[in-house]
């Protein structure tokens, strides 16, 4: 009799773990907003050495190329010109735009529940990029990037938990007009998605009628500014150091509509900045302070995201190198100076050189985002969907990142320690009674609060795999891909709103 009430139990027990397992999990283990900044890979002293080395290039070397307008409002707050076509920046000027900046903000989502706050500790994986090439689903070779293209790219990402905003992925090659591809480019993410969105405007006159576009989304004319869902991605400084005049005016055309920014210095190692990583951190860090700097004087304590990307090229051939330990080293490095100086940090990391979904896309783009996170990256930037450099974009590469992003704030979250956590009960209760912990009340509670169970990676035993066709993470990437694409087709843009933006520019699609 014993042995039958025991045996019953047994497969109870079993059962009960199965329907857990097929369940859909209550919890989510591993959300975006993990905290960040373990991973030091600079002392102290080595903090302090690339700082006052970024403060000397600016008060010694100063910015050149720096446009009238800028110039004017520079002068206004202390910097001084050295009669050699260069700005000069004191140090206590400086200094006082890191005080005054922005330390945290919100980057807020049409949909107010998706939005997010940048600063801090917090870690969130988002994209970037400007892919000319799109890696075709049908036959798995690149071919031009359309307007089509970002469309379905806007609302598959619309669908992932881990893409917290949503930066346009890819240029539209169809669209050759300027102003058309920036006004089609707002549109692809005004009707495709409620998260943050981020896009680049290709000239300042361009900011005010998309400000228009934008205000019809958000409800009336001012609506935008008063809670702006979209931030602009700008490169003001053009390595080495000095200022870009078009970039600059946007700067002044987004501060004057509310857009936040994100200021991004991307100079290349042992091209436009030094090759030694030290040299080449304290350049970048100081064309980045360039940028806040610029910031402050138009508008002191602006939103603005440091972003600081450092980029690599192969020093053989001259390529960029998007999927190098070194990146991951030095976007690491970026992320802990940005957050030493209390800065909302943006780095670039996920970058893989690898031009198909293979070992190469998973272990480089597993190696780069995992130290950024670590390090603590605020906004980790084309860490989702980016192949070949930067110079494509695939479908079935963001299903698998977010899988990966998962993975990652997972370790993120690390390990909580508690007096129930210790299991000191279930441990003598195993030891005593069962002999495993299978099935254990304390099992069972940890088995959604602490484990993430993946959809995509596989962990059947080889037999089951191949009688279930064999397939690869990529097979199964395209198939969730195609299935998102198939059936999730969103309207975030009601009918009076779309007709009105149609009636005013010219949509393509």
């Amino acid at each position: 009799m014993v042995k039958t009430q025991r045996s019953a139990a047994k497969r109870g027990g079993r059962n009960k773990r199965l329907a857990m397992r097929a369940a859909k999990p209550m919890l989510d283990p591993c959300p975006p907003g993990q905290i960040g900044g373990a991973y030091r890979p600079l002392s102290d002293a080595d903090l302090h050495s690339i700082y006052n080395t970024a403060i000397r290039l600016l008060t010694d070397l100063g910015m050149g190329e720096v446009p009238e307008n800028l110039a004017t409002t520079l002068l206004a707050v202390g910097a001084q010109d050295n009669g050699k076509g260069r700005i000069l920046f004191p140090r206590g000027l400086i200094e006082e735009a890191i005080d005054k900046a922005a330390k945290t903000f919100v980057l807020h989502g049409r949909d107010e529940k998706r939005s997010i706050e940048v600063g801090g500790q917090k870690v969130y994986f988002g994209t970037g990029g400007a892919a000319v090439q799109t890696l075709d689903m049908d036959n798995g070779l690149y071919r031009p990037s359309t307007l089509k293209d970002l469309h379905d790219f806007t609302r598959l990402q619309d669908t992932l938990a881990n893409v917290s905003w949503f930066t346009r992925c890819c240029v539209a090659t169809d669209v050759p007009d300027n102003f058309d591809l920036d006004v089609n480019t707002a549109y692809a993410l005004l009707k495709n998605t409620t998260k943050p969105t981020a896009t680049s405007f290709t000239m300042a006159e361009f900011i005010d009628p998309i400000v228009q576009m934008l205000d019809i989304a958000a409800g009336g004319e001012g609506e935008f500014a008063k809670r702006p869902f979209m931030k602009a991605h700008i490169s003001p400084v053009i390595s080495p150091m000095r200022y870009g005049e078009d970039a600059v005016d946007v700067v002044f055309g987004c501060i004057k509509h509310n857009i936040p920014i994100s200021c991004i210095t991307a100079a290349q190692a042992g091209a436009t900045a030094p090759a030694t990583m030290a040299g080449f951190l304290a350049q970048s860090l100081a064309e980045t302070l360039a940028s806040l700097v610029m910031v402050h004087s138009i508008q002191p304590g602006y939103p603005m995201v440091f972003s600081n990307w450092p980029l690599v090229i192969d020093l053989r051939t001259g390529a960029f190198s998007g999927g190098s330990g070194e990146t991951a080293l030095l976007n690491a490095a970026s992320a802990q100076l940005s957050n030493w100086l209390g800065l909302p940090s943006g780095v670039a990391s996920s970058m893989t050189d690898a031009k198909a979904i293979d070992a190469q896309y998973g272990a480089e783009k597993g190696i780069t985002s995992l130290a950024a996170a670590l390090a603590g990256g605020n906004l980790i930037y084309e860490s989702s969907g980016m192949t070949a450099s930067l110079l494509g974009a695939s479908f079935e590469g963001f299903v698998l990142d977010d899988e990966m992003h998962s993975n990652t704030y997972r370790a993120l979250r690390g390990i909580e320690v508690s007096e129930d956590n210790l299991g000191y009960d279930a441990i003598c209760e195993a030891v005593l009674g069962e002999g495993h912990f299978l099935g254990g009340a304390h099992t069972l509670a940890a088995m959604e609060r602490d484990y993430f169970y993946p959809s995509i990676a596989n962990r059947e035993e080889p037999r089951t795999w191949a009688e279930n066709g064999a397939c690869d993470a990529w097979d199964i990437a395209k198939e969730r891909a195609r299935e998102i694409l198939d059936t999730h087709h969103p309207e975030y843009l009601n009918a009076e709103q779309d007709q009105k933006i149609r009636e005013t520019f010219n949509i393509l699609n």
